[in-house]
């Protein structure tokens, strides 16, 4: 099975994701990684490179149908950024096979694991003041409204709601497997997004 987890940014799909690949013996693949690895740059030094958020995504799909055509013969987990299922992501998607599963949150729960990178995607530690503890609500739930539209296009949704990494993958591997039996007992239908 080719599953991708998607979700806001600090929801914990790298986490959850690497957790959940070890307990099923999946392979995993985080996209921003990847994709650091690929181009040998950090992320913010490549996304400074363009002027729109879809010419850099473009420049991007590189790496997911690199992904998806090296591991053509293996199960494997991918986290995507947020913008995971949108246009040149999507298209490539809609060629093979997969499960997508969009992960969501409260925007308290995301801001209380929130993580901050300098440019070379270093870890920093940050501490929050109550004003900019509001400030960086405020914009975790306008991605939440915006990036929700493109989740709906997917069959499956976990509600994490501050659940830990472990309860997390639990809900995850509970809905695989539910996954899993349906397609034994071919009620499945082949179209994973809506």
């Amino acid at each position: 099975m080719k599953i991708f987890l998607v979700g806001l940014s600090d929801i914990g799909k790298s986490t959850i994701g690497t957790e959940l690949a070890k307990e099923i013996d999946y392979k995993l693949f985080d996209f921003d990684k990847e994709v650091e690895a690929y181009f040998n740059k950090a992320i913010s030094h490549i996304q400074s490179q363009f002027i729109t958020e879809y010419s850099y995504r473009v420049h991007l799909s590189v790496v997911l149908k690199k992904i998806i055509e090296e591991n053509e013969n293996y199960n494997y987990i991918v986290t995507l950024p947020p913008s995971g299922l949108r246009d040149c992501f999507l298209r490539i998607l809609k060629k093979i096979d997969f499960v997508v599963i969009a992960l969501h949150d409260r925007p308290e729960n995301i801001l209380e694991r929130i993580t901050f990178y300098d440019g070379d995607s270093n870890k920093i530690e940050k501490i929050l003041t109550e004003k900019k503890k509001k400030l960086y609500l405020r914009e975790i739930k306008k991605d939440n409204t915006y990036f929700n539209k493109t989740y709906k296009r997917t069959k499956y949704h976990i509600d994490l709601d501050g659940a830990s990494v472990k309860e997390s993958v639990l809900k995850i591997e509970k809905l695989i497997i539910e996954i899993e039996n349906i397609n034994k007992n071919n009620i499945f239908s082949s179209t994973w997004i809506k």
